[in-house]
């Protein structure tokens, strides 16, 4: 796990890094993203360095998404658009190993399609049964 010195959002929290924060408080910051995909294109990051939302304790997931929750309607209304994209990735696309969640401003015919996968099918329905099982199992020994 990289130092708060090694963070870009650690940096960020700490005001050692620029910024065009848009809300903190005591648990997360709030700021524009740099290369956003529409402005207003936010990322909220919890003030403690975790690296992925599993990392994160489960006490602190239901504090962080009711900010994530009033962010998304704050956007949504700040810049008249017609809904919100919020997504967060875990390790793989994840450009900085600090837990954060983006919420995008979206309208439709927007043009956004970079976040939006090729569909795929099961084999069939024992297929579909193996991969449920092996979640559900993974579920019972999860943490939370």
């Amino acid at each position: 796990m990289p130092d708060a010195e090694q963070c870009t959002f650690c940096r960020v929290v700490a005001g050692h890094e620029p910024a065009a924060t848009v809300y903190a408080d005591a648990l997360v910051v709030v700021f524009l993203d740099r290369r956003p995909l529409f402005p207003g294109h936010c990322l909220l990051v919890p003030r403690t360095h975790v690296e992925t939302l599993g990392d994160l304790p489960p006490d602190a997931v239901g504090p962080l998404f009711e900010r994530v929750r009033r962010l998304s309607v704050a956007v949504e209304r700040a810049m008249d658009a017609e809904g919100t994209f919020v997504a967060m990735n875990n390790r793989v696309s994840q450009s900085v190993p600090h837990l954060h969640v983006h919420v995008v401003p979206r309208r439709r015919r927007d043009g956004l399609r970079g976040f939006f996968w090729p569909r795929t099918t099961y084999d069939d329905g024992a297929h579909a049964e193996r991969v449920r099982a092996s979640i559900a199992g993974a579920l019972e020994g999860a943490d939370g």
